[in-house]
C-alpha cells in the first residue's frame, strides 16, 4: 500500500479506489491467479502421465495389468468430481498420518477414531502444528494437485486408450512384418500416431480441467474464487478502512473475463498443436491438409 493511503476517508474517489486494489488482501488476490496458473502447470503433465499409464496397463496382455488398468479408469470416472475431491483429501490426509503415528508413536494406547474425531500423536501431524504457515499451505496445495491428478488421469486414461485402439492395426502388422518387436512398434509406430486421435480428447479434457480450478476452494487453498468472494462481500469498518457494499458481482465477472480469456488462448495453442501433428499424418485432419495446400 501506498503511503498516501494511510487516511482512507480523505482521499478521493480515484485514489481511494486505487489505495483500495493495492491492500495486502488484494495482493493475495492477485497472488492466487499464480496459484491457479502453477496448479494447472503441474497438474496437466502429471495427469497426463498417470493417463499414458493408465492406459497402457488397460490394453496389457498381463490380465492383472489389465485389471488395474480399467478398474481405475472406471472407478474414478464413476464418482462425481466434487464427492471424489472431498473424501479423497480428508481420506489421503489421515492416511498419511495414520502411517506417521504407527511409525513414530508405537507405544500410543489412546484410540485413533474417538467418536468423529480423528486424533493422532502430536509428533504424526502432517504437517506439524508448530510448523510455518508456508508448510501448511504447501502441504494443502500437494494434496490437490495429488488429487486432481489422479481424477483427470483417470479421464486422460481412458481417451488415450481409446487413441491407441484408433491406430490402424494394418500399421502396427506392417511394423511386425519389417521384424519389430512389440516394444519397439509400440513405441515408433503407435505412441507417435495416437496422439492425433487422442488430442481432441484431450483438449476438452484441458478445458474441463481450467473449469475445475474452482474446486481448490473446497479443498482449503486460498485461490481466486475465495479471494473474490471475501473481497466483494460487504464490508464493514471493523474488517477494513475500505468499507464497501455487495461487490461480489464486480469481483466474479472479472473471473468470468479472466477464464474465457485463458481458455480462448487454450484453444488458439491447441488448433497450432493438432495442425502440426496431422500434418503428414494419414488422418482426416492430414487429409485436410493436403487438399487445402491443392
Amino acid at each position: 500500500m501506498f503511503a498516501s493511503c494511510t487516511d482512507p476517508a480523505a482521499l478521493g474517489d480515484l485514489h481511494w479506489l486505487v489505495c483500495y486494489l493495492t491492500t495486502a488482501k488484494h495482493l493475495s488476490f492477485y497472488a492466487s491467479f499464480g496459484t491457479v496458473l502453477l496448479l494447472l502447470a503441474v497438474t496437466a503433465p502429471a495427469a497426463l502421465a498417470l493417463g499414458f499409464a493408465g492406459a497402457v496397463a488397460a490394453r496389457s496382455r498381463v490380465l492383472l495389468l489389465s485389471w488395474l488398468g480399467k478398474g481405475y479408469i472406471a472407478l474414478v470416472r464413476g464418482v462425481p468430481d466434487i464427492a471424489f475431491f472431498l473424501f479423497f483429501v480428508i481420506a489421503l490426509d489421515q492416511g498419511v498420518e495414520y502411517l506417521r503415528h504407527v511409525w513414530l508413536c508405537p507405544d500410543w494406547s489412546e484410540p485413533i477414531r474417538q467418536g468423529s474425531d480423528f486424533r493422532v500423536c502430536p509428533p504424526a501431524k502432517a504437517p506439524l502444528g508448530n510448523a510455518p504457515q508456508w508448510v501448511h499451505e504447501v502441504y494443502g496445495f500437494a494434496l490437490a494437485v495429488f488429487t486432481f491428478a489422479l481424477v483427470f488421469g483417470a479421464f486422460a486414461a481412458n481417451v488415450l486408450f481409446g487413441a491407441m485402439r484408433a491406430v490402424p492395426r494394418a500399421q502396427m502388422e506392417t511394423a511386425e512384418a519389417y521384424g519389430m518387436t512389440p516394444r519397439q512398434s509400440f513405441r515408433r509406430i503407435l505412441v507417435p500416431q495416437m496422439w492425433v486421435y487422442a488430442l481432441p480428447g484431450l483438449s476438452n479434457l484441458w478445458m474441463v480441467l481450467i473449469k475445475a480450478t474452482p474446486l481448490l476452494f473446497l479443498l482449503g487453498v486460498e485461490d481466486i474464487v475465495y479471494w473474490a468472494r471475501e473481497l466483494g462481500g460487504t464490508k464493514t469498518p471493523q474488517f477494513t478502512d475500505y468499507p464497501h457494499g455487495d461487490w461480489r458481482m464486480w469481483y466474479f465477472l472479472f473471473l468470468l473475463v479472466f477464464y474465457l480469456a485463458f481458455t480462448r488462448l487454450s484453444e488458439i495453442v491447441l488448433d497450432r498443436v493438432m495442425a502440426r501433428l496431422t500434418k503428414g499424418q494419414a488422418t482426416l485432419g492430414g487429409d485436410a491438409q493436403r487438399k487445402a495446400a491443392a
